[in-house]
């Protein structure tokens, strides 16, 4: 059996359901295709555990787009919640406010490691790298070799599984963006004063909205909504070819089920959210950029959610582990998100996060053994003890991040050509659509500039700008009208 629709979108994550809820709100017919079973929201859904609920890393909701922020409030009006951020950095067997506060870290670290941090930061502006190529020569350009190597250094590569001196420097401009040391210190000084600090560096904000029971809630009523507007959101459907008609300028999809049974779907659009190495293997005819796509890498990540009796574990939302003596990246406490991620007062579900590559040691440990790992690992940072934790699971998400190596922006580059040429109706959306390291928000922003691209039937935003342009990335679809004209492509027609 064959399903007909206009737009056939693959994922659905933030980007897709976002395109979804848009496009049938104007009267579009919609499929979204889901290979999880369960849970919509991609990395963005929140885990039931026994009525314990967990994100898949943690997703503040936050954001300098007023598009955005409306269309939240807009899927999920009376739900959110407002919370204070609270993180600390765990070095050398010490908790360190972050953002920083100047003169805890000048105690902490003690008189001398200052005194070397700012001389290393006066030697950085002296005589910084120009162009800088790596993430290591961007962040000693920011804040000086020490505090690179205290504060930068381990935890980067426990993230990302390899040298910071292999890590373009365009991740740590996108992730950093707008702070460096005397930011830092500024701000620092501030929060130490009891000073509200001035500016928007959106890595140093203090609070953040939240839905009360996790963001899979902003994404399960996207679903609803969508389908309540006509739409289809489909799941255990998992994409296997994309077969594109030039002549009809048709897209004829086939997915299959767990069972392995085919499902058949055409469709005048095809939206993917899913990573361009397996949408690239998935295409018909062979896209001549297969190479490219198939050189793109990803980081992936499992976390060990402990049920643990102490519920004042810690205050923190997450406590970055920069300690080289245990494997975890991240701590974080998700009743301290929000008190409805337990279903009693009695006991918190504490996450611990491993990054790791998919296939590797830990990837493929028994859970038994990473549960072990991980009681031993945050009772050796002080948080919990063992005979504290009374039950645990594991969740494992494959291709969480797209790396950011030397070579990946000319093998994204390469892919877009070719499929901006070769494939009109193609729309890639999304973080690991476009493997961008793209926060929520400005992977929804992707998915609201392709909606506005198929309702106009021609390419009149050009999406890859997201997040990249800082009034074009930040300031959402106003902005994109008001940046018009230095983004606007050649008009080129698309079936609409």
């Amino acid at each position: 059996m064959q399903t007909e629709t206009d737009v056939l979108i693959i994922g659905a994550g933030p980007a897709g359901l976002t395109a979804s809820y848009l496009l049938t709100k104007h009267g579009r017919d919609v499929v979204v295709l889901e290979k999880d079973p369960v849970y919509v929201g991609g990395i963005s859904r929140t885990v039931n555990y026994k009525n314990f609920l967990f994100d898949i890393g943690g997703h503040r909701f936050f954001s300098k787009s007023r598009e955005v922020v409306d269309l939240w409030k807009e899927i999920l009006p009376d739900d959110f919640i407002q919370r204070p951020r609270l993180s600390r950095i765990f070095y050398n067997n010490k908790f360190f406010a972050y953002p920083l506060r100047a003169f805890e870290a000048l105690f902490k670290l003690g008189l001398f490691n200052s005194a070397a941090c700012m001389v290393s930061y006066g030697i950085a502006k002296l005589t910084p790298v120009r162009n800088p190529k790596t993430f290591h020569q961007w962040v000693r350009n920011q804040f000086g070799e020490r505090l690179f190597s205290i504060f930068f250094k381990t935890y980067t590569e426990k993230v990302w599984g390899m040298s910071c001196d292999e890590i373009s420097a365009d991740w740590a401009a996108q992730r950093i963006k707008g702070l460096n040391l005397m930011t830092a210190v500024l701000n620092g000084v501030a929060n130490s004063l009891g000073v509200k600090p001035k500016g928007d560096v959106k890595t140093l904000i203090e609070t953040f909205e939240y839905p009360r029971r996790g963001p899979g809630m902003m994404w399960d009523a996207a679903a609803e909504k969508t389908r309540a507007n006509g739409g289809k959101v489909v799941m255990d459907r998992e994409m296997r070819t994309a077969e594109w008609d030039a002549s009809r300028k048709v897209w004829t999809i086939n997915a299959v089920d767990r069972t392995g049974a085919s499902h058949v779907y055409t469709a005048n659009h095809l939206i993917s959210s899913a990573p361009i190495a397996e949408l690239s293997a998935a295409l018909s005819p062979p896209a001549s950029s297969n190479a490219h796509a198939s050189e793109l890498r990803y980081r992936d990540f499992l976390t060990v959610a402990l049920i643990a009796r102490n519920t004042k574990a810690f205050p923190d939302n997450w406590i970055y582990i920069h300690d080289p003596a245990v494997k975890v990246g991240r701590i974080q406490n998700f009743l301290s998100w929000s008190p409805e991620m337990a279903p009693d007062g009695d006991h918190a579900c504490l996450g611990l996060e491993y990054f790791c590559f998919e296939g590797d040691g830990v990837w493929s440990a028994p859970d038994t053994e990473l549960i072990e790992l991980a009681k031993r690992e945050i009772a050796h940072i002080g948080l919990v003890k063992p005979e504290d934790v009374v039950d645990a699971c594991v969740v494992r998400q494959a291709k969480a991040y797209p790396i950011y190596d030397d070579a990946y922006q000319s093998h994204v580059e390469a892919v877009r050509r070719d499929y901006e040429e070769s494939f009109p109706t193609l729309h890639l959306v999304g973080r690991n659509g476009m493997h961008k390291y793209n926060n929520q928000d400005h992977a929804m922003m992707t998915a609201m500039l392709t909606v506005e691209n198929i309702l106009a039937g021609e390419r009149v935003f050009d999406v890859w700008q997201v997040n990249e342009d800082a009034e074009y990335g930040e300031a959402g679809v106003s902005g994109a009208q008001e940046a018009l004209k230095s983004v606007r492509l050649t008009p080129r027609k698309v079936a609409a």
